[in-house]
This record gives C-alpha cells, structure tokens and sequence, in this order.
C-alpha cells in the first residue's frame, strides 16, 4: 500500500512538472525554473525595473493575458496582467508582486545574477524575493487561463507588477493606486508573506503551521538629533560634547527591554504552536496570559517571534558627517526604524522614546509615519479559499492568521480598506529563508511548482464558489 501512494504522489509531481510547458516564451515552451532563470539573470535593482518589467510583461501577454500598463519608467514601471480587460469591471482579485529587488552581495566572486540551476534549485537576487514567488502568482492565473472555459467566470484575477517596493519611492504602488485605483476595480489582493512557520522555529511539530497575514505592524521612522558646540579640536576633551552625548543617550533607549503586549493575533500564535505540543509545554502555550512570567524569557531569545509581541526600536544609522580623528563636530544625527504594534498610540510611544533618552537637548522628529488601517477579516470567502487552497496541498496543516513585522505593498491596499492577505504558500526552509537579501539567495524548484498549484487552485476555488 505504501509503495501504492509513493507511486501516486510521484506520478502527481510529474504530471504537474510537465504542465508547467504550457507556458509559452517566443513561440516556444519553456520550463518555469528557466523562465525563473531568465527573470533572475535581469538587474533590477530599485530604480532600474523597466528591462525586467518589459520581460515578464512580454511573457503575460504571450500567454493570452489582457495588459494595462500604469508607468513605463524605472522607478516606476508597472502593468496588469489580467483574465479579463479590466474595462469590464468584473470583481478583481489582484495578486500582488514587484520586480525590484535590492543590491547585490558580491563577497566571494560568485554572480548575483547568474540564473544558475543547480542541484535542483535556482540560484540568484530575486530568486525568491520577489521573482520566484511572482512566477508562482503568473503560472497559476495562466494554467487556469488554458485550462478552463473562463467565459462566465464572476472574477477577473490579476497579476500586478510593481516597481519600488523595496525601497517604498513615490513610484510603483503608490502611483498605481492614486492613478488606477477605481480601474483596477479590487476586492481583495493576495501578496506575498510568511510561507510556513515550523521550519523556522525551534522545536518539533506535529503538523506543518502556514502563515496568512491580515496585518502588519506600522513603521516610524525619526531623526535624533543633538547639537552641542565646542572648541572643535579632540586634543583636549570637553565636559560634554555631541558624540558622546547621543551615545550616551542611545545606550539609555536600547538597552531598556520593550515591554511584551498580547493581542488577539499574537496570542493566537501561542495557542496554535500550543495544539502541537504534549504535556507541560502544551499546557502553558495553551494559556499564555496565566504562564506569561515563563514565556516572556523564551520570546527574548528568539527575535522573530519577539518582534509580534513588542514595539521594536532598532537603531540604524549614527553619523557626525565627520571624517577627520581630530575634529569635534558640532551635530550628531542617528536614525531610527520603529515598528509599532497595530494596537500602539503613536503619541505614547514617542513620549517613551523621549523619556528613555533623558536628554532634553537630543531633538527627536519624525520623518515617516506610516498610515494606520485595521486588520482584514478572516470571516471572508477570500481568506477561507486561499486556506482551503493551502490545506489541498498539505492535508495536514494548520493555517494560522497573524501580524508581519514587516511592510511591504500590502499597506497600502489596507490603508485604501481594500481587503488584503499576505502569503507565500510555500514551505521554505530555514536557510532559503535566511538566503533572502543576503548573499546566497536560492529557492527549490518544486517549491515554485508547489506555489504555482496552490494559486492554480485559489483561483478554481475562487470561480466556483
């Protein structure tokens, strides 16, 4: 019997892998890992998206898809690719992605961008961030496109490129939405987020856990800044001058620990990890507001889980514009990336700021605040489809609502009260999720043949609901 199955799920991956020849680039089939391959092996580094843009839009429109181009510039390259034109106003469900990715690593001679398939993976920047996941989004609108009759379909499904995301610029996204916004005529937008949660903790679990976001936390960006004037020379040193000063007053905000707060999506996290556990651990994950004291300790240790529980303050820049050893300047400026909980008053948490430094003369501004937007309901057939979709494909996993740490795109669908979910339906490993923005960034071929079926199926679902 369990030679019968092995055969089974065997025989279903090649049958799948073999459908991937249904897409089409200049006038011949092409496998989706190739595809990937050419995507990859195009700089598109924020600000220089166009060449990539105009490739994968070619492939979108080879394949039968209806174009709307909203930006044809880099830093502000962006197209629809939908079932339908969008001038007939069907319901749209848009599956969001970008082409921009961030600047290359070169540390040991190897190419960034070399496309190279390699023990059954691509290697290369984008290769899951966000390239290979956006051919998981296209492969699944165009294998439904050539499997079904779409003719009376209730919804159009979109795939929307974007530039500009990793860098957040007044292109991409927010062009699109303040120039196209009634066009793209959206109900709901599915981008990408957390893949599945295990492989990423430690421990042992029953089941696999998939992630699908309905919230994230706000980012607020500020300046410090801190001027004392001096003599100027370091040969002697004053009593107080601006360096030290603002380090001083650095170390007294960071070094406080942030306080731990729970809400509904982050207990919930608990709750869930809880149901895979046995004994004493099962029973104080069950009931994380009772076993708080012994849960808190573990939470700071593990960084990606903290930062779903607290407000986080992260220290990024620190600069006196100086590169002299024997000059005291008179400013020192230091940049912060604060992420905020989406329950956190923003006026409260710059208050604490302020009192955490204990220093009056240090000048604190806010330079960006993102807006603010309620989490997206669960309760909608959207995201009851989209985890059905999950679980068609892995029977036994558990699907789990929560709050990214993280921005991306997304926001800016929630801020308009568009309903929005972020995931990316896959199960990556600890280390392709470590490859992301680094050095080595790579994903498993069958990982994009698994994300390209879930889609496959989202969309089935989605028209015959």
């Amino acid at each position: 019997m369990r030679t019968v199955i092995l055969l089974l799920i065997f025989t279903s991956q090649i049958t799948f892998s073999q459908s991937i020849d249904s897409i089409i680039y200049n006038g011949s089939w092409i496998s989706m890992e190739h595809l990937l391959q050419k995507y990859v092996q195009i700089p598109s580094i924020s600000g220089n998206e166009k060449k990539a843009g105009e490739f994968i839009k070619s492939i979108a429109r080879e394949n039968g898809l209806s174009i709307s181009d909203f930006g044809s510039e880099n830093g502000n390259y962006n197209f629809a690719a939908s079932l339908f034109p969008l001038s007939e106003k069907k319901p749209n469900i848009i599956f969001l992605n970008h082409i921009d990715v961030v600047p290359e690593i070169r540390l040991d001679g190897t190419d960034p961008y070399s496309g190279e398939i390699k023990k059954d993976r691509v290697l290369g920047r984008g290769s899951i961030d966000n390239k290979g996941s956006a051919l998981m989004q296209l492969y699944g609108i165009i294998q439904y496109l050539k499997s079904e009759s779409a003719s009376n379909d209730q919804y159009n499904i979109t795939f929307l490129a974007v530039s500009c995301e990793e860098t957040q610029c007044a292109g991409g996204i927010n062009y699109v939405l303040e120039n196209h916004l009634e066009e793209l005529n959206a109900v709901a937008v599915i981008g990408e987020g957390p893949s599945e949660l295990t492989n990423l903790l430690e421990g042992k679990f029953k089941n696999p856990i998939f992630g699908i976001s309905v919230t994230h936390k706000r980012s607020l960006w500020l300046n410090l800044e801190l001027e004392i004037k001096t003599n100027g020379h370091s040969s002697v040193t004053p009593i107080h001058y601006s360096n030290q000063e603002m380090v001083c007053a650095l170390n007294n905000l960071t070094s406080k620990k942030n306080e731990i707060i729970y809400n509904a999506l982050n207990i919930n996290i608990l709750k869930t990890l809880g149901s895979q556990k046995k004994g004493l651990e099962k029973l104080i994950l069950k009931h994380p507001r009772l076993f708080k004291f012994l849960l808190v300790p573990q939470l700071r240790k593990q960084p990606e889980l903290l930062s779903l529980y607290t407000n986080t303050i992260t220290l990024t820049e620190i600069s006196s514009n100086n590169d002299s050893y024997n000059i005291l300047p008179s400013k020192t400026i230091a940049h912060l990336d604060c992420r905020l909980l989406p329950e956190t008053d923003e006026k409260e948490f710059l208050s604490l700021i302020k009192s955490r430094l204990k220093n009056d003369n240090v000048k604190v501004m806010v330079v960006e605040s993102m807006q603010e937007s309620d989490p997206t309901s669960i309760e909608t057939i959207y995201f009851k489809n989209l985890a059905k979709s999950i679980k068609s494909y892995y029977p036994t996993s558990k699907i789990l609502p929560l709050l990214l740490p993280n921005i991306n795109d997304l926001g800016a669908f929630r801020a308009k009260g568009i309903l929005a979910y972020a995931s990316t339906p896959v199960s990556f490993s600890r280390k392709e999720v470590q490859s992301i923005h680094n050095q080595h960034e790579s994903i498993s071929i069958q990982l994009l043949y698994d994300g390209a079926q879930i889609h496959f199926n989202y969309i089935k679902k989605m028209q015959n609901n």
